[in-house]
């Protein structure tokens, strides 16, 4: 259910509208394919599948959601040719040497409009998983940029139910030390904070123009050769790690985790689906039960979060950038 994870920290004061309202807001959301002349198109797809069309799955006092955008690339390198050909007709037709801007960028659209029908289209889906009590959304996404659309959508939602607000509020978890520097410590020290350990694939590279790299692969890195790397001034962007003998991953220098994989201790003892069960409720109950309590280990090992200013013991604000914040009503 999730490859990777991306985490973000919601505000103290949000608290999850009710089910049924959210649901109905979400199914005027609903994913629509692109049409002949649109680039692309995103909506809310439900998470178990065609089969279903719910689009909201509720995971204890939790729920997840899954949103499904539907591209039509079109090469530059086509669009370039056919401006070109309409350039040189045009100069043929009028004996101008130059054309303008304008009619350029005119040139561009009717090209686009031309091309896109006939391009084919590709899918994408990034499930995302609310957590209102522990205060956490996680996104299983590879890269910030596709995880802030995927909130900016669940924020344009939220802000539509009456009585919502306040609504939601999410910034990216900053931590006291940083995961590069973290991985360094770790790598050097040979030894991984509490409740992990440190695996076998590793990343490091100079921070530099040149961007030096040396990676291992199946190898240990309880060696002096990684150290020596590490003090000419390489730094780790990848680490494989398994948390707590139940989950691997890889973790990146922007802490997020990538390969996410549970072992087979989480597994044993889960009954097979049966014929009419698609596994969604048992799948999504383990992953949520798991990364709960990985990622505040992982924020742990990590320093724990930076707050403003004094930090309440057992409290963390952490304020949202405020193009991720709805507008209020």
């Amino acid at each position: 259910m999730f490859n990777t994870a991306i985490f973000f920290r919601i505000a103290d004061d949000f608290v999850l509208p009710p089910l049924e309202a959210l649901e109905e807001i979400f199914q005027s959301h609903r994913f629509v394919p692109c049409g002949a002349t649109e680039p692309e198109s995103s909506g809310w797809v439900p998470p178990r599948g065609n089969k279903s069309t719910v689009l909201l799955e509720s995971v204890g006092r939790s729920v997840i959601a899954r949103l499904c955008t539907e591209r039509r690339p079109v090469p530059s390198s086509a669009v370039k040719a056919a401006v070109d050909e309409r350039i040189e007709k045009y100069k043929e037709e009028t004996g101008r040497e130059r054309v303008g801007a304008k009619i350029k960028k005119e040139f561009k659209q009717e090209v686009m409009l031309d091309l896109l029908p006939r391009a084919f289209t590709k899918r994408s889906t990034t499930t995302l998983w609310i957590d209102p009590v522990n205060k956490f959304l996680v996104i299983d996404s590879g890269n910030l940029t596709g995880a802030d659309k995927v909130i900016s959508y669940l924020v344009e939602a939220l802000s539509e139910i009456p009585g919502a607000l306040p609504g939601l509020k999410a910034s990216p978890i900053q931590t006291q030390m940083s995961a590069a520097a973290a991985m360094s410590h770790w790598l050097s020290t040979r030894e991984a904070p509490y409740n992990f350990t440190v695996d076998r694939d590793c990343e490091l590279k100079t921070p530099d123009d040149q961007k030096a790299t040396v990676r291992y692969s199946r190898h240990t890195l309880d060696i002096d050769e990684v150290a020596q790397h590490i003090a000419a001034g390489k730094l780790p962007t990848q680490l494989a790690m398994t948390w707590n003998e139940r989950v691997s991953f890889v973790l990146t220098e922007t802490a997020q985790l990538k390969k996410l994989k549970l072992l087979d201790v989480v597994l044993d003892g889960v009954q097979e689906s049966g014929k009419d069960d698609d596994g969604f409720d048992t799948d999504a109950a383990i992953i949520t039960g798991e990364l709960s309590s990985l990622i505040p280990d992982l924020l742990d090992a990590l320093g724990g979060e930076l707050g403003e200013g004094e930090a309440v013991p057992g409290q963390t604000a952490v304020a949202a950038p405020p193009e991720l914040a709805p507008e209020p009503a």
